[in-house]
């Protein structure tokens, strides 16, 4: 761990400089809406778990959210000159892949993030889903909520895909695009469960129907790719799968209680 405490600051500590500057030239450029804003947290910190289309979605959602929020993301954006320092700039923690022990840095660097009170933000596909199609989450971010004790706020984000698509190198502007809060998900009450694989995979499974519910998207019922993309992958790696059953391509429409197998009323 050594160093990481000061890189926490060393890739955030031009956010509020980076969020001035660009978020009006984004709100300019772009009807960005926002809709559940009253289910933010008003205080502490939350693990924030988006889907993820477009290569802009990091920027629109620390866009309208009105406290710091910090992102882990992989070390390769380092390489690219249109992300090496707007990226670390706005928040993203990079984390090298090539160690066996870069999911448990991950976590601790997530882990002392959200126990400063600040939010932490999660694309629990892992990486963008190239296909537009919502994919089976990895249980990163409910091992994260489990060790800090942080709610899980599942967010839809809707039009990104329009602005950016994936193979486009720069976003069209004057579209309209959509940021929905979903409610906060309490995980404190399995705490006591941190290493249950399948506790686990019902709290990320409740995150995904979420998800599905605030964006409209079609679910699909495998990993956006075959291979570890973030932090979220990596960390999943050591606790094993239990498959969260799709029906004709979409998430099954269970209640929140039936999805963490607790009676429905």
């Amino acid at each position: 761990m050594g160093d990481e405490p000061s890189n926490e600051r060393e890739f955030g500590k031009f956010y509020p400089v980076a969020k001035a500057v660009l978020s009006p030239i984004f709100r300019a450029l772009w009807r960005v809406e926002v809709t559940g804003r009253e289910r933010l947290p008003v205080r502490g910190g939350a693990i924030f778990c988006p889907n993820h289309t477009s290569v802009i979605d990091s920027f629109m959602l620390p866009l309208v959210l009105p406290r710091r929020i910090t992102f882990v993301g992989k070390a390769e954006y380092m390489d690219s000159w249109k992300t090496k320092h707007i990226f670390p700039a706005i928040g993203m923690i990079p984390i090298d892949r090539s160690g066996g022990n870069a999911s448990e840095r991950a976590l601790n660097t997530a882990a002392r993030v959200i126990a400063s009170g600040e939010f932490f933000g999660i694309y629990p596909e892992g990486t963008r889903a190239r296909d537009g199609r919502l994919h089976r989450g990895h249980t990163g971010p409910a091992r994260l909520a489990l060790r800090t004790g942080a709610p899980i706020v599942p967010v839809g984000i809707v039009g990104t895909r329009e602005i950016q698509p994936p193979d486009a190198r720069f976003p069209t502007p004057f579209k309209r695009a959509e940021v929905r809060f979903g409610r906060p998900i309490d995980v404190r009450r399995y705490a006591d469960r941190l290493d249950d694989r399948l506790v686990l995979r019902q709290i990320i499974d409740e995150v995904m129907y979420e998800i599905r519910e605030l964006s409209g998207q079609e679910y699909v019922d495998e990993y956006a790719t075959k291979r570890a993309e973030s932090f979220p992958v990596q960390a999943e790696a050591h606790l094993g799968e239990t498959p969260l059953a799709a029906t004709n391509g979409a998430a099954p429409r269970r209640s929140s209680a039936e999805v963490l197998g607790q009676p429905s009323g």
